[in-house]
């Protein structure tokens, strides 16, 4: 596989399928990979905090184990990597990391739209201390990695491969076998490879049928908002 090879963006969309058969002898490098990874890396977030880590499984052992937990989908196994991705609860713990080298250097709206350092700072933890029983950190978790999740897939079919999301796995199992620290929260899996056989044919809607212009009409005994 060249790591060059890509077309354009409507083609890329148009063409990823969700591969279930892999190609059990194709290997990726870690180099592409990481590279593939990076690329995943560069999906927006909110306040780019990035709220996303990635556990990949290259080893056969660590595959093996990861089986049974991803309902023993052959895919696991058989991609060249299967990717864990994972959602950040603590999120706002990566702001300085994102931003004082950005607002060291001078950067124009280093403060993201901010008037001050103090004032970005004090919005993005004020969102954080949410109480614990608020599902903010959890949805900001989730919505924010499978961005990234998606951005992957992408990334991969530019490269000229394939990969198939799962979201059938025992998460819990998956924190307990893998160890994963309470910070973060399972929420799909990436398999990357080759495709030993075509993605099954899906259809999608028309578009006439998902989209709504302006609002819905208000059904009969609603309130006028």
């Amino acid at each position: 596989m060249s790591s060059t090879v890509s077309t354009d963006a409507v083609t890329i969309m148009r063409e990823r399928h969700s591969v279930r058969h892999f190609d059990a002898a194709h290997r990726l490098s870690e180099h592409e990979i990481k590279e593939l990874l990076e690329l995943a890396g560069s999906a927006p977030s909110s306040w780019n905090l990035q709220h996303w880590k990635f556990v990949v499984f290259t080893d056969a052992a660590a595959k093996a184990k990861l089986l049974p937990i991803a309902c023993d989908q052959k895919q696991v196994v058989d991609a060249s990597a299967t990717v864990a991705v994972l959602g950040d609860l603590q999120a706002n713990r990566n702001a300085e990391a994102v931003y004082s080298p950005v607002i060291r250097a001078g950067l124009q709206d280093a403060y993201a739209g901010y008037a001050s350092e103090r004032i970005l700072f004090s919005q993005i933890e004020e969102a954080y201390a949410v109480d614990a029983s608020s599902p903010y950190r959890r949805d900001e978790a989730i919505r924010n990695a499978s961005l990234a999740a998606m951005q992957l897939m992408l990334a991969a079919k530019a490269k000229g491969l394939d990969s198939g999301p799962m979201v059938g796995f025992d998460a819990d199992a998956f924190v307990r076998a893998f160890h994963v620290p309470p910070r973060y929260i399972p929420v799909l899996l990436v398999a990357i490879g080759r495709a030993a056989k075509p993605a099954r044919p899906t259809s999608r809607f028309p578009v006439e049928q998902t989209v709504v212009w302006n609002g819905f009409e208000p059904e009969e005994g609603d309130t006028p908002g």
